[in-house]
């Protein structure tokens, strides 16, 4: 298969489990109607809340969790590929949690899992604090996974910000990387666009990035501006604000040989030496 049609799903997750998977199957049902064959969701699609002590006690373990059985039965359905960008799970014999992407074939079935590596640990300036790892065991491993219309690499949000995590996947085989994301306000309207454009263009990849968008119910504002970009770096489609809904772009898969044979990077890495 050289042509693919996605689509990135936009959402602004609540605190509360049933609507949010409520929400997220009205929008995957518009996507699969508008033809799209692979359809990504962002990061935390079942559950965001922020509130101290507020979301532990709704979050559970992977094989009971509401959001992934309704998900992978509604991939099913619609006979379509689902990237759930992430859900969080608990971990058997662990205090702390797993932020994990699925990716779902049509047939209902996971084909790769994914723990984001890199823990969101900072201040942006935002009124907020972010301690990921409080919360959240990091992830030991990246993951390409094969599909029938090519290999996915599988990252999620504040992993964007290492780009050696990108390259290897792309040197590994990866056509399409996924950055489902939950981005600030403060650090998406500064570096959302151009760090999304950078991972294509220096991995000759596609990317598709969905995002959560909006003031949320626990107060937390993200950016939106879910994303599809091509391995040449051009926007193929923007959700262009913070509203959720549906972006859709039909892909052809031999760009990314394309870019790559125009600027073969991904095979000219050379050792540095410091000079002391």
């Amino acid at each position: 298969m050289t042509q693919l049609r996605i689509a990135c799903v936009q959402l602004r997750s609540g605190v509360e489990v049933a609507p949010n998977i409520e929400a997220t199957s009205a929008l995957i049902r518009e996507a699969a109607g508008k033809g799209a064959q692979l359809v990504a969701t962002p990061e935390m699609t079942n559950l965001l809340d922020i509130r101290p002590g507020m979301a532990r006690p709704k979050i559970v373990a992977e094989a009971d969790d509401q959001t992934l059985a309704a998900l992978r039965a509604l991939a099913a359905e619609l006979g379509i590929w689902l990237l759930i960008g992430s859900l969080a799970v608990t971990l058997e014999g662990e205090d702390r949690l797993a932020n994990r992407s699925f990716l779902i074939a049509s047939d209902g079935s996971i084909r790769a899992r994914y723990d984001k590596i890199h823990m969101f640990d900072v201040e942006v300036g935002d009124g907020q604090s972010y301690r990921e790892s409080r919360s959240y065991r990091p992830g030991e491993r990246a993951v390409l996974a094969e599909t029938e219309f090519g290999t996915l690499g599988m990252t999620i949000c504040y992993d964007v910000r290492f780009p050696h995590l990108y390259r290897r996947l792309a040197q590994a085989g990866a056509d399409i990387l996924t950055i489902p994301a939950a981005f600030t306000r403060v650090t998406g309207q500064a570096h959302w666009h151009v760090l999304v454009r950078a991972r294509a263009i220096e991995t000759g990849s596609f990317v598709i990035a969905p995002a959560q968008g909006g003031r949320h119910e626990d107060g937390r504002e993200t950016f939106g501006h879910s994303l599809i970009v091509s391995p040449w770096g051009d926007v193929l489609a923007e959700k262009a604000d913070d509203a959720p809904g549906v972006i859709l772009a039909d892909l052809d898969l031999d760009a990314v040989a394309k870019a790559r044979g125009r600027i073969p990077s991904l095979g000219n890495d050379q050792m540095i030496k410091f000079e002391n």
